[in-house]
């Protein structure tokens, strides 16, 4: 897999992101469940169903478009962002000198904005190993960067994160991911109650700043535009309140370019041993 992706690295983005898309809308016709997923999402967040196929499309730009960015040196793969918005927001969280958790959705390409970010300092990301070891070796070796660290998503992760908020440093996640049992609360999310980590909320907790950030795909292969900024209101109140805000931050965003969210992910997964979410004991 390792060289499959190395060998995709030598093609321009533009032809990446052609192909990929082609490869995307054949995915969601030949793959019942993605679609199922696709379809569901889309219509529980009240979204035009003709987004679906531009939303497929998306989806296989992003596999495709990891080979360019995790197989080429960090001095190609930068340049890919073409421009950048709120990078002063930024700046005045470094000034405040306590760390900064970056909550991140699956929204666009998130994996540009860890590697853009490394570029300025130390970076600790959180990810979860994936089970299958080709697949890790690939996520491994291309998240492999002089100042980009990855946390796996377990206690010493956690400990990672947190010591690097310490001494000042940048952290991020994926907010909308689903968590393990015991690691997340059932909370709203488009409307329906979603199991939701409660990690992202506990680390903004620390007196660290809080952005958002996402990397939006820009048309015809032409790279990618970083959006950060602040949260429309401070966090605040208590872990599970700021859980629920953080969701919906994440909505705020995702309506912003609904076409390029991960929408065929199973956010509404129920974890084995959890307990079922509130309207599930309502209806049941």
């Amino acid at each position: 897999m390792v060289f499959i992706f190395r060998v995709l690295s030598l093609f321009p983005l533009r032809f990446l992101h052609a192909l990929g898309s082609i490869l995307g809308r054949l995915v969601y016709w030949f793959a019942p469940t993605y679609r199922r997923h696709l379809r569901a999402n889309l219509a529980q967040a009240g979204l035009d169903p003709s987004l679906r196929g531009r939303a497929a499309a998306e989806t296989g730009k992003q596999m495709l478009e990891l080979a360019r960015i995790w197989m080429r040196p960090l001095e190609e793969a930068i340049p890919l962002v073409a421009e950048v918005v709120g990078w002063e927001h930024v700046e005045a969280a470094q000034r405040a000198g306590k760390g900064i958790v970056f909550l991140t959705p699956h929204l666009g390409c998130f994996e540009i904005t860890a590697q853009y970010l490394s570029s300025f300092g130390d970076f600790t990301a959180l990810y979860r190993p994936p089970r299958l070891a080709p697949v890790r070796e690939l996520v491994l070796a291309g998240r492999k960067r002089e100042h980009l660290h990855m946390a796996p998503a377990d206690l010493s992760g956690v400990r990672s994160l947190v010591k690097a908020l310490k001494k000042g440093e940048m952290v991020g996640m994926l907010p909308d991911q689903a968590p393990k049992t015991g690691e997340g609360v059932w909370l709203k999310f488009f409307g329906r109650y979603a199991y939701t980590m409660t990690l992202a909320a506990r680390l903004t907790e620390t007196g660290a700043a809080s952005l958002l950030m996402w990397g939006e795909r820009l048309p015809g292969g032409r790279g990618y535009r970083i959006h950060f900024l602040p949260p429309h209101q401070p966090l605040a109140g208590s872990t599970v309140d700021r859980a629920q805000q953080i969701n919906f931050e994440v909505e705020a965003l995702i309506r912003e370019c609904p076409a390029q969210y991960l929408w065929g992910y199973n956010r509404y997964k129920r974890p084995g041993g959890a307990e079922p979410p509130p309207e599930d004991e309502r209806t049941g």
